[in-house]
């Protein structure tokens, strides 16, 4: 979930779909591309690629990126260092031709890539100025759900009936808290954490009722909580003291991410990748994870994951098993006009790590402050053999990466329009993934001095021993 402290970050990722291609010898990637889906065409002029936002309404101007290298195999690296997303972090784009009218784009450090075919020009209005008064920017904010969102059906949520509700309710000179409040409450019904809206000195987060959002301030509550009741001392820390990992009695380990982002104050998709390396170096030694004294169960607590980078969860499951497994496929609205109809999947397998793995039982201790990214590496891991037992609530019920959009009054909001699909081609958005053994998680547990879901793991454990 990315307004994320951590999960902010993770939230607001904008990213997706990976892939490697070569550029067809003498083909140039000047010109104007239309993205797949996501409502978003680029424009190519020598060194600078200009990404614009779409709706049937308007075309807003959001970014410029400049070109930083190309690779040997043709592939064009555009960075901008600006302000792409409120947390103001590095965007990096992978411009892949694939011949001379499609290409692909890959966010870096996402999973996965963009689909890209070449058009003879700017939509119209590109590059315009686009008045920026309320009604307009009321417009634009309506517009872009019904093109991009894809759960109104299975949330029972009109949202034309909306627009027939809070339009009259606009008026040109109403204060930014009248008007933040407005849109606020037009997206407030869908409870979904990955529906935002962030103006200056004003944020919402959708959240799902009656699930508890994974505040920093929250998170360091339930660590004291876990190493004082749970863990009887200080957990091993790693990775800005995101992760955090100790031995318990009768060979099990106890593993907490309480994020995937945030490893590193740059928060750079490499680094943090290589902060997770070394840190399941040290937890998944050879000592650990093979010979007389490898560890019989592990448990591995998401219970407060906000998410993160996608790339990160699928880089812990490859140190948890020695056999490649289908992990999710994942799609995105592809019709502004038809809400079932989607971009073609692109699959995603968990391949075994060459570095030393655990490939034990696990009970995944799960709750519905985890979402995002921590929600995808949990799908994921269902396809595990063997299948984490998941123990205590359901998660948050948010997979798709954010699609951040910008208003022509200068705020920013964002919105889901991506599904991941189990491999019958199921989703849990919404109501979340289901745990096999349901059991409170933290909320009045914590007054009480409880941790039911830890308690069951251990006895889980004690009872396969038996």
């Amino acid at each position: 979930m990315r307004i994320r402290s951590s999960v902010l970050v993770a939230a607001l990722s904008m990213g997706l779909f990976g892939g490697v291609a070569s550029a067809a010898p003498g083909v140039s990637s000047d010109g104007v591309w239309r993205m797949d889906g996501y409502g978003t065409v680029l424009s190519i002029v020598g060194d600078t690629m200009s990404v614009y936002q779409t709706t049937k309404i308007s075309c807003l101007h959001y970014q410029d990126l400049t070109r930083q290298r190309t690779e040997p195999n043709g592939d064009l690296r555009f960075v901008h260092s600006g302000t792409t997303s409120p947390e103001g972090k590095v965007k990096i784009q992978t411009f892949s031709p694939r011949g001379r009218d499609r290409a692909r784009l890959q966010p870096d450090g996402l999973v996965g890539d963009r689909g890209l075919v070449r058009v003879p020009a700017l939509p119209p209005g590109c590059g315009q100025p686009v008045p920026s008064d309320r009604l307009s920017t009321f417009d634009v904010f309506w517009q872009t759900f019904p093109e991009q969102y894809p759960f109104f059906a299975a949330k029972g949520y009109d949202w034309q009936r909306a627009r027939d509700i809070y339009r009259p309710q606009v008026k040109p000179d109403m204060s930014d808290d009248d008007f933040f409040q407005l849109l606020t409450q037009m997206i407030e019904p869908l409870h979904d954490a990955h529906t935002r809206i962030m103006a200056p000195g004003r944020n919402f987060v959708g959240f799902r009722p009656n699930t508890i959002l994974p505040t920093p301030p929250y998170n360091q509550q339930i660590q004291d909580f876990i190493e004082r009741r749970d863990i009887g001392g200080k957990l091993t820390r790693y990775a800005n003291g995101i992760i955090g990992y100790a031995d318990l009695p009768d060979k099990i380990g106890y593993l907490r991410i309480a994020a995937f982002a945030g490893f590193t104050d740059t928060e750079d998709p490499a680094e943090m990748a290589t902060v997770l390396d070394n840190a399941l170096d040290d937890i998944l030694t050879p000592a650990r994870t093979s010979g007389p004294g490898k560890l019989r169960g592990l448990v591995l607590d998401l219970r407060f994951n906000g998410g993160g980078l996608d790339s990160l969860g699928q880089r812990l499951a490859s140190r948890l098993t020695d056999k490649p497994f289908f992990a999710y496929s994942k799609r995105a609205r592809d019709c502004v006009d038809d809400p079932s109809r989607f971009t073609k999947p692109q699959d995603f397998t968990i391949t075994p790590s060459a570095k030393s793995k655990y490939t034990g039982p696990i009970a995944l201790l799960t709750s519905g402050s985890q979402g995002s990214a921590g929600e995808t590496f949990t799908q994921a891991m269902t396809q595990r053999t063997p299948a984490p037992l998941r123990i205590g609530e359901n998660t948050q019920g948010v997979f798709s990466d954010m699609l951040v959009r910008e208003l022509p009054n200068g705020w920013i909001f964002a919105l889901p329009n991506e599904e991941y699909l189990t491999a019958t081609g199921r989703t849990y958005d919404g109501a979340g993934i289901p745990p096999h053994i349901r059991t409170p998680v933290f909320g009045a547990e914590l007054a009480q001095g409880k941790d039911s879901a830890f308690d069951r793991a251990l006895a889980e454990f004690r009872r396969q021993r038996s």
